[in-house]
């Protein structure tokens, strides 16, 4: 009796034993599943990708949202809520989401349920006159030898719209007391500003190892002399500056002193290599260049740096000598290589994708230089060549031949807009006639950058097909133009005094009495390109301005792509989420927004589950539906 209930107990004991370690390995195999969502772009080499595949092309339909918050940004200032724009990719970080507002709030939400965890207001100090106002993202730095409990063991950082940097405890919110001072840094230091609300950060700051990484956002054309686009990395724990880097050092040396060349779009990272890859903008002014003659080197760039030092490594410049607002809007895609080489994908407001070695920059597909048109404008030299990829995604010419409109007379409308003005092909000189810029600075290809599949080799970017009319205006005639202009001007177009050049600037989208552009559409994409083909997969509609026609329509936001064969992307202006498969480009799945989508989305799984979010707060600027609204999906 005795010997059986020994028997008995240890067969108990042994079977808790196997349950426990089913319960472990169940619990083990899906962690193993769950996918998450740690920076802004899942990866810090910017793919965009996810693993995720439970929801695929034959369960995407039935998506539902499963929770939404509103995070009550808006409405919160009539004038600077005109400008603002829920642009954020929210992060997963130690169990958390973790998302920015327009307006530099930090929130944490329950990945589960949306619940509202905790919430930081940077208490801005905004002027009117502020460039932008929106925010990408946060990033999340973890200290690997914490001790449970241990404050700011998780850091969330974020840069602000008046240009500073903070650091925050991912498990309450508050400060890390023990960066900077008193949890922050004043980025404007050293920096010299001209205009009170045209320095800030709109990017999430990028993360290596220890440091933490940060570019600029620059106020376009307001003159000569702006602030210098320097890239500075810091200490995560104490903000101490280890190193910067300025992409234009020439620019001392002009008279006047010319700037920018900033990095306002997100940095990549390859932290096994020890590199940064810093996307940079024009030289200021954007469309005069006499006084910085050259090829501006390294604006309008992705450069290379010894992310540990921030070393020069290499270059690629993708325009020599802007003079069309072609700065470098996207997040350079890290890849690999057919033959297993580290490789590096460049999207560009021109349309062209550029790919190249990841470790010297030498490109993998040919790029060969070529002519463009002369400028005509006095004290402008325009570079004779520019660079030009195997790889383009839209067109690159416009003439009175391409004019389109919704009936017979607004397309001849059209046809003597584009006579009037000086257009032809890309890189046609801004002119006192005025040109048509085609592409314009609104792409090709935007801040939405790209996303990669790794595993068909494809790249996927939200396009667009914008015609902008850009008439250089000398400085004597400048005040006489702003007072005389239409209404319609005043609406639509935009003036810059371009301080310190010759000519100031007005510039204007193309667009007919309808308010539709002039040229034919579709007016913004969705395109896959191959890769390792160097060649474009598809390219359909995203959007439409007009109801039961697949236009298109200007797009703002990005793609992401995921392992169940689908890409998703809300960047058009009808408040649409799509899905597409990423192998044909098919539409698969939409759900109107109850705001615009000008964001990019991200998913993760959690037990088992996976989920979609995309923030739908809109852009003031495009002039789509605002809200405050932050949206989950999941299958029923």
């Amino acid at each position: 009796m005795k010997n059986a209930t020994l028997s008995h107990a240890f067969l108990t004991v042994v079977t808790s034993l196997l349950f426990l370690w089913l319960a472990a390995s169940d619990l083990f195999a899906q962690a193993k599943r769950d996918a998450g969502w740690p920076t802004y772009s899942n990866d810090p080499g910017g793919t965009r990708y996810s693993p995720a595949s439970q929801i695929d092309r034959s369960n995407v339909a039935q998506l539902k949202a499963a929770w939404t918050y509103r995070t009550g940004a808006l409405p919160q200032d009539p004038e600077l809520d005109k400008k603002a724009a829920f642009e954020a990719t929210p992060i997963l970080a130690d169990g958390k989401l973790f998302l920015s507002t327009p307006y530099d709030h930090v929130i944490a939400l329950n990945p589960e349920t949306g619940a509202k965890l905790w919430e930081f207001a940077p208490k801005l100090e905004l002027p009117y006159g502020a460039s932008e106002v929106t925010s990408r993202g946060v990033s999340a730095w973890r200290e690997k030898s914490a001790k449970a409990g241990q404050l700011c063991a998780l850091r969330i950082f974020i840069g602000t719209l008046d240009a500073r940097l903070i650091a925050l405890d991912g498990e309450t919110g508050k400060p890390c007391t023990d960066f900077g001072e008193h949890g922050e840094l004043d980025l404007a230091v050293g920096i010299k500003l001209r205009d009170p609300g045209d320095y800030q950060v709109t990017s999430a700051p990028a993360i290596f190892r220890n440091l933490v990484i940060t570019g600029s956002s620059i106020g376009d054309n307001r003159a000569v002399t702006l602030e210098r686009g320097i890239v500075r990395a810091y200490d995560v724990r104490t903000g101490k500056l280890r190193w910067s880097w300025d992409p234009i050092p020439w620019a001392l040396k002009t008279e006047p002193r010319t700037g920018a060349g900033n990095a306002w779009s997100t940095i990549s990272v390859d932290a096994e290599r020890d590199l940064v890859f810093i996307p940079t903008g024009s030289a200021s002014p954007d469309y005069f260049g006499g006084v910085r003659k050259g090829d501006d080197k390294w604006a309008n760039s992705v450069v290379a740096l010894r992310a540990s030092t921030g070393e020069f490594v290499w270059g690629f410049q993708v325009v020599h000598h802007d003079i069309w607002d072609y700065d470098v809007a996207s997040q350079p895609a890290l890849f690999v290589w057919k033959d297993g080489t580290p490789a590096i994908a460049i999207t560009t407001k021109m349309g062209r994708v550029f790919v190249l070695n990841r470790l010297t920059g030498v490109p993998l597909l040919p790029v060969g230089e070529r002519p463009v048109p002369k400028s005509d404008i006095a004290g402008e030299e325009a570079w004779p060549t520019q660079p030009a990829s195997t790889i383009s995604v839209v067109p690159e010419k416009l003439s009175p031949e391409d004019a389109w409109g919704k009936d017979a007379q607004e397309k001849q409308w059209c046809v003597e807009k584009i006579k009037a003005a000086r257009s032809g092909e890309i890189f046609t000189p801004p002119s006192l006639q005025g040109t048509l810029v085609f592409p314009s600075n609104v792409g090709g290809v935007n801040w939405g950058s790209a996303a990669y599949d790794p595993q068909r080799h494809l790249l996927f970017m939200d396009t667009n097909r914008l015609p902008i009319l850009v008439k250089l205006i000398p400085r004597a005639e400048y005040e006489d133009a702003r007072k005389n202009a239409s209404d319609s001007d005043r609406l639509h177009g935009e003036f810059a005094r371009q301080t310190g050049a010759p000519f100031a600037v007005f510039r204007t989208p193309l667009l007919a009495p309808s308010g539709l552009p002039c040229n034919a559409p579709p007016w913004g994409t969705v395109a896959a390109v191959d890769l390792f083909e160097g060649k474009q997969v598809w390219d359909v509609p995203l959007g439409t301005f007009i109801p039961g026609m697949n236009t298109g329509t200007i797009t703002l936001g990005g793609p992401t792509v995921t392992a169940g064969g689908l890409v998703f992307t809300a960047a058009a202006m009808d408040n649409g989420l799509r899905a597409f498969d990423s192998e044909t480009g098919k539409e698969l799945w939409k759900y109107d927004l109850p705001a615009g989508g000008q964001a990019t989305p991200m998913t993760y799984t959690l037990k088992g589950k996976q989920y979609l979010v995309i923030v739908a707060g809109g852009h003031g600027k495009l002039g789509t539906k605002q809200g405050d609204y932050v949206i989950a999906f999941t299958l029923p």
